[in-house]
C-alpha cells in the first residue's frame, strides 16, 4: 500500500516522465471535452427556450434609450400652477385640421365694437319684482304665524336673506308670465350680506362685470390676462371677498390699496355672511349678479379657482351676440343625465346620499324626465363659467336656481337641469369643454375654505 502511493505520487509530480504521465491526461482531456459538449448543448437548449425574450431585450434597450433622450430634450409635466398666465389658443381636431376652439374678434375689430340696443330676443318675462320682508309683513310677522316661521327656518337653509319661500310658491317661482314676482335673496335689511355704500356706488357705474368670489380665506386671486386695451375702460373686475379670505391674503403680502384694488381686481369685502356653508355664500355673487349690479347690462361669472385668459367684450360678441343668445354656460365634460350626476356628487362626498335623495325624489314626483338632452340642449352644464345678458328672463332664471340651492342641495350642477327643464328659457346656449379651457386658465383650488362660525357670521341663521 505505501510503495503504490509512493508510486502514483511520482507519476504525478514528475515533469521527466512524459511516457508515464500521458496515460493520465488523457482521460482528463476527455472529461473537459464532455463537459463541453453538454455546456454547449445546454446553451442550445436555452436559446431555444428564451429566444424571444433575447429578441425584445434590445428593442427594449432601444425603447428606453429613445425616451431618455426625449426626456432629456424636452420639459418634463407642469406643476398645476404652471398654467398660470398661458395665453396659446385651445384647439381641437375639426375633419383632420385642427382650429381654435374659440373664434374672438381682432383687438382692432373688438375697438370698433358697439353695444346692441337692447336683447333681440322676443321673452315672455318682460318685467320681474322681488319678495322682501314688507311684501309678506302679514305673513310672516303675525303672532299667529310666528311658531311656523321658526319651524320652517329650522327645517331648511331659507333665513332673512333669502326669505321663506313654501312649496307652492316655489311652484308659482316656474310659472312664466310677462309679469313674474320671485324670491331672490336681499329679502331682508336684517339679511346679511353687507356691502359699504362706497361699493355700491362703484358697483352702480359698471355696465359690464367680471366677477368671481373668495369666502372662509379659499383660492387665491388671479389677474386677468388677454383683454384688448379698447375693454380695459369698458369692463368691471370685481372680487368678493370676506374677512377670513381679506386676512389669509394680507398674510401672504396681497394687500388692497388705497383704491380698493388690486391689480385690475375691485376688491369688495363682504360683512354679515348668511350662511354657514361658505358654499352657500359663495352662490349670492354668482347667481344674484343682478341683484348686486342693478344698472349693469351684461355679466361674467368665473369661478376662483380660475385665471380669466380672453377679452370680456370679445366673449360676449362670440357667445351671446353671434349666436343671438342671452345666456351662455358651459356643457358638462363628464355626464349628461341628472340622476348619474346625483349619484357622483355622493361618490365624491359632495353631499350626503340623505341630501341628494331628498332633492332627486323631488325632482321625480315633479316628473323630471332620465334624459340626456332638454329642449335641444344637453342636460348638465359645467357652471364655473357663465356669461349673460341681464334681463328679466335671465334674471327669472337665476332667482329659481339660486332658490334650489337653498332648498336642497348647495351643488348647482344638480339643480341646473330641473331649472332648464321647468322654465325653458329662450335664447340660453351651451359652448363646448373645449370653449371653456380656452376662456380660462385653471388652477385648481390652493386652501381648503374655512366654514364660517355662528358668531364670525353677524347673523343667527343656521345651515
Amino acid at each position: 500500500m505505501p510503495s503504490s502511493t509512493i508510486r502514483s505520487i511520482s507519476i504525478t509530480v514528475s515533469d521527466d516522465d512524459g511516457a508515464a504521465a500521458a496515460p493520465s491526461r488523457r482521460p482528463r482531456a476527455g472529461r473537459r471535452k464532455a463537459v463541453a459538449r453538454s455546456l454547449g448543448q445546454r446553451a442550445v437548449r436555452l436559446v431555444a427556450r428564451w429566444w424571444p425574450v433575447l429578441l425584445l431585450l434590445p428593442a427594449v434597450a432601444l425603447l428606453l434609450f429613445e425616451a431618455s433622450r426625449l426626456r432629456a430634450s424636452s420639459p418634463g409635466p407642469s406643476p398645476p400652477v404652471s398654467s398660470l398666465g398661458r395665453l396659446d389658443p385651445t384647439t381641437r381636431l375639426v375633419h383632420g385640421v385642427r382650429e381654435p376652439c374659440l373664434k374672438l374678434l381682432s383687438p382692432k375689430s373688438l375697438a370698433n365694437v358697439v353695444f346692441p340696443e337692447g336683447t333681440r330676443l322676443d321673452s315672455v318675462v318682460s318685467r320681474i319684482t322681488y319678495k322682501t320682508d314688507d311684501d309678506d309683513y302679514d305673513t310672516y310677522h303675525s303672532e299667529a304665524n310666528s311658531t311656523y316661521l321658526l319651524q320652517h327656518a329650522e327645517a331648511t337653509r331659507f333665513d332673512l336673506f333669502t326669505g321663506f319661500q313654501t312649496l307652492a310658491e316655489r311652484e308659482d317661482s316656474f310659472k312664466v308670465n310677462e309679469t313674474v314676482s320671485v324670491h331672490c335673496g336681499f329679502y331682508s335689511d336684517n339679511g346679511g350680506f353687507k356691502i359699504s355704500e362706497e361699493d355700491r356706488r362703484y358697483m352702480r357705474a359698471c355696465k359690464v362685470v367680471v366677477s368671481t368670489c373668495a369666502f372662509g380665506g379659499g383660492d387665491d386671486l388671479y389677474q386677468p390676462i388677454g383683454m384688448a386695451n379698447s375693454s380695459i375702460g369698458r369692463v368691471c373686475y370685481v372680487a368678493f371677498w370676506d374677512e377670513v379670505t381679506l386676512a389669509a391674503q394680507e398674510a401672504e403680502g396681497k394687500v388692497i390699496g388705497d383704491d380698493s384694488m388690486i391689480g385690475r381686481w375691485r376688491i369688495i369685502v363682504v360683512r354679515s355672511l348668511p350662511f354657514v356653508d361658505q358654499r352657500l355664500n359663495g352662490k349670492i355673487p354668482k347667481m344674484l349678479t343682478h341683484r348686486l349690479f342693478t344698472e349693469a347690462r351684461y355679466s361674467i361669472w368665473v369661478d376662483s379657482k380660475y385665471q380669466l385668459r380672453r377679452d370680456p367684450i370679445g366673449m360676449l360678441e362670440a357667445l351671446l351676440w353671434r349666436t343671438n343668445s342671452t345666456f351662455a354656460i358651459s356643457e358638462h365634460g363628464a355626464r349628461s343625465n341628472i340622476y348619474d350626476e346625483g349619484k357622483a356628487i355622493v361618490q365624491k362626498h359632495k353631499a350626503t346620499p340623505e341630501e341628494v335623495e331628498v332633492q332627486l325624489t323631488r325632482y321625480r314626483q315633479d316628473g323630471m324626465p332620465d334624459t340626456k338632452r332638454l329642449h335641444g340642449l344637453k342636460a348638465l352644464a359645467e357652471a364655473s363659467v357663465i356669461v349673460r345678458e341681464l334681463t328679466p328672463a335671465t334674471n327669472h332664471f337665476m332667482c329659481a336656481w339660486f332658490n334650489e340651492v337653498v332648498r336642497f342641495t348647495s351643488r348647482d350642477q344638480l339643480s341646473f337641469p330641473y331649472v332648464l327643464w321647468r322654465l325653458n328659457m329662450h335664447g340660453l346656449s351651451m359652448f363646448p369643454v373645449c370653449t371653456r379651457r380656452d376662456l380660462v386658465n385653471s388652477l385648481g383650488h390652493t386652501r381648503k375654505v374655512k366654514p364660517l362660525t355662528q358668531t364670525n357670521s353677524g347673523s343667527s341663521t343656521t345651515s
